[in-house]
């Protein structure tokens, strides 16, 4: 069977995570950092590590079957492209910011002004939403440098921490978009069985990464209580106890409300509570 391709950043803020969410899925490769193209050993992929701007466009064009990439690159390239999967990390906000002394303080305060950006098709399409005409100033790297440099009155760019602005000089004022690593693949792929694989060990790895899994004593008067409180997977698994009257109980529960359903099964009478990260869960 024909090897699919992936594509993923050879450098930058994805590229170790993807790196390693391959190798969670069992992926073994070698060589990814002194190499643009390698083969995995154990599966039929082929990684290719390109700039993060031509992924999704090697993918529109069939170059790469797949790629992992931000969604504010996609959005900006325009590529026609599937969203096959959001990946949970890579996470940032395409942020307006301006000098810390600018007297721009809200969206209609842009109108007649210049803005510096990286992103000039997601910046174009935010301003006509809100109906405001103002000069984009296309910027390959630094872009917060501009204002300094009397190159724009404000700036558009990828904000994670803030701390790069607030070195230069610059506060946030407005959100414009939000972005994740996204996989994404090429039209006319859903169906491959090599794809299919690869999304059943990928969803595996994002869902075991989400929940925890939980193993608590209870007495068994108190079961229902506690098998109310639990919805894991399907249903808690119990397991009667050397002491008459106690059962084990397990489940998996979700980071999301994690502290919350710990402290309410506390409250209905679990004791001994154990938990425990997941590798994986097949559903």
């Amino acid at each position: 069977m024909k090897n699919l391709k992936i594509a993923i950043q050879k450098s930058g803020r994805l590229n170790e995570k993807s790196v390693q969410l391959l190798k969670n899925c069992g992926l073994s490769f070698e060589n990814y950092k002194s190499s643009l193209i390698t083969k995995v050993n154990n599966f039929n992929l082929e990684i290719l590590f390109l700039r993060d701007d031509d992924i999704p466009g090697y993918v529109a064009q069939g170059i790469a079957d797949l790629g992992i990439v931000g969604e504010n690159v996609i959005d900006e390239s325009r590529a026609k492209v599937s969203y096959l999967q959001r990946l949970g990390f890579g996470r940032c906000m395409l942020k307006l910011a301006v000098p810390t002394s600018s007297e721009i303080t809200e969206l209609k305060d842009l109108e007649g002004k210049s803005i510096a950006t990286s992103y000039p098709v997601i910046l174009q399409e935010f301003l006509d939403e809100y109906k405001i005409n103002a000069s984009i100033q296309e910027i390959s790297g630094s872009v917060e440098i501009a204002p300094g440099l009397g190159l724009s009155d404000a700036i558009c760019d990828i904000v994670s921490t803030g701390t790069t602005l607030k070195n230069n000089g610059l506060k946030p004022f407005a959100d414009v978009r939000s972005s994740e690593a996204i996989l994404i693949g090429r039209d006319g792929l859903t169906e491959n069985p090599i794809l299919c694989e690869l999304m059943q060990r990928l969803q595996s790895v994002l869902l075991a990464k989400e929940t925890k899994y939980v193993v608590l004593n209870v007495e068994r008067t108190n079961l229902p209580q506690i098998t109310e409180l639990l919805h894991g997977v399907k249903s808690p698994t119990v397991v009667p106890l050397a002491d008459e009257g106690w059962v084990a109980v397990h489940t998996v529960i979700t980071e999301d409300d994690f502290w919350d359903k710990i402290n309410k099964l506390k409250a209905a009478g679990a004791q001994g509570i154990v938990v425990m990260p997941i590798e994986k869960i097949i559903l």
